[in-house]
């Protein structure tokens, strides 16, 4: 099989599109006085009542050891709490604070906007293959949603 040049290869084009796509996202993140990894724990704790630290690793793709620091300082800033097990010593729960799921009602709707504005800039169909594409590629089923590891929804009320 021929090497594709180099600008036309899978990551350099994974790279444009993500230069293409994350400034926008970065722009809400940086206004919020967040960094792209404390918007991904953020994103994943608005999703849950709380969560072990080492699924919020796995889900945020932050390695443990840089996630600390991450959480020290989301932790710092009264939007997210740890608490320790009560059955397990070596896991650690987290879960966002009233400030933090404050900051979700304010940066929501900005980012619900720029998906609007990604996914009208692309047909449906193509918006499909795109999402299934890459899912494929990450070696998930894009057939069925991405396998979260069990925790314990957030109360809607």
């Amino acid at each position: 099989m021929a090497m594709l040049d180099f600008s036309h290869s899978l990551p350099m084009l994974l790279y444009r599109a993500l230069d293409a796509v994350m400034p926008r996202f970065r722009q809400v993140f940086t206004a919020a006085g967040l960094t792209e990894q404390q918007w991904r724990v953020l994103r994943v704790l608005w999703e849950q009542e709380q969560i072990a630290q080492h699924a919020l690793a796995s889900l945020t793709l932050i390695p443990q050891p840089s996630l600390i620091g991450v959480l020290d300082r989301l932790a710092a800033n009264d939007l997210v709490v740890r608490r320790r097990s009560d059955t397990d010593r070596r896991v650690m729960y987290v879960a966002a604070t009233r400030a933090g799921r404050r900051l979700e009602e304010k940066l929501m709707p900005e980012v619900a906007k720029i998906y609007a504005d990604l996914k009208a800039s692309l047909d449906d169909a193509t918006w499909a293959q795109l999402e299934s594409g890459l899912q494929r590629l990450a070696g998930e089923s894009p057939a069925a949603p991405v396998a979260r590891p069990a925790t314990r929804k957030r109360k809607t009320s």
